[in-house]
């Protein structure tokens, strides 16, 4: 077994599959492929897996993904039939009109992750700013570019977990998680920065974080109620719910949340609204 080798963990069921990111004497240190989780493992527990395409873990993530997929893809064009009366007015005049969906800041600990949040978004035409970097520097980092940026959406993730050694009862300390004490001092920076949760929409987490502890902080939606794995792309399917609802709207929170892969005890949030806008007339682009 080597580093880079795909593998899933026999006593887990080979339910998640992974990557090796290092090779200990006894041991592995695991980033899973498709969730935004860390672990290590006994060597002798670890399977290879040489076509992940093949497993069962891997063809129900792929369904789901599709699903979510289909969703927003869905969601986006029953958003473009359902303007408003000045907007169809403004059509049937031939004014041409433009959009201004909310941009995003997408702060990621995990650099394969980071890639295909991009392509999401993307796809989707949201203007977003994304950065690799490790999960103690975002807070740092975010003091440094929200100014430059000016965001409406910020995306902390990366990775995270409930500590398998942590003290009976200690579930609700921070000290119990991998990473989440570094989620939430990034929501704190965040939060100084724009008080007003409907001014920056702040979606922060990763899998099994601390809820309750990034609510607290400042976050608009967070990770995990259930203390479950999340789905990579679970806080970028909330980031373009949240760049495609009207100003005027609070975004649907049943529909979002039951809209992720993980659904609702993988993420979690409060009433806020969207930062989508609409513009008459077009500018005229000069030459």
């Amino acid at each position: 077994m080597k580093q880079g080798d795909l593998v899933v963990r026999k006593s887990y069921g080979s339910d998640v599959l992974f990557r090796v990111e290092a090779v200990r004497t006894n041991h592995a240190l695991l980033k899973g492929t498709d969730y935004r989780l860390l672990a290590d493992a006994p060597i002798p527990d670890l399977s290879v897996v040489r076509d992940p395409e093949s497993t069962r873990a891997v063809q129900q993530v792929r369904i789901k993904v599709n699903e979510s997929l289909q969703r927003m893809h869905s969601d986006r064009e029953k958003q473009t039939m359902g303007y408003d009366n000045a907007i169809r007015v403004a059509q049937q005049q031939s004014v041409p009109y433009f959009e201004i969906p909310g941009k995003v800041l997408h702060l990621d600990g995990d650099g394969n992750y980071l890639k295909k949040s991009m392509q999401l978004y993307n796809t989707m035409h949201v203007l977003a700013h994304g950065l690799h970097i490790h999960e103690s520097q975002m807070a740092d980092v975010l003091y440094r570019l929200l100014p430059q940026i000016k965001p409406d959406i910020v995306v902390i993730t990366g990775h995270d977990g409930v500590l398998k050694n942590r003290a009976a009862g200690e579930l609700y300390s921070l000290n119990s998680y991998k990473n989440s004490q570094n989620f939430v001092n990034a929501v704190r920076v965040a939060r100084e920065y724009e008080k007003n949760r409907d001014g920056l929409v702040v979606i922060a987490g990763a899998c099994q974080s601390h809820f309750e502890a990034l609510l607290q902080a400042g976050s608009n939606f967070a990770s995990s109620p259930g203390r479950i794995l999340i789905h990579a792309l679970d806080p970028v399917y909330i980031a373009i719910k949240a760049s495609f609802t009207s100003i005027r709207e609070a975004i649907n929170l049943p529909d979002v949340i039951h809209g992720t892969i993980s659904g609702i005890d993988g993420i979690g949030g409060i009433e806020t609204m969207g930062r989508y806008r609409i513009g008459l007339p077009k500018p005229k682009v000069t030459t």
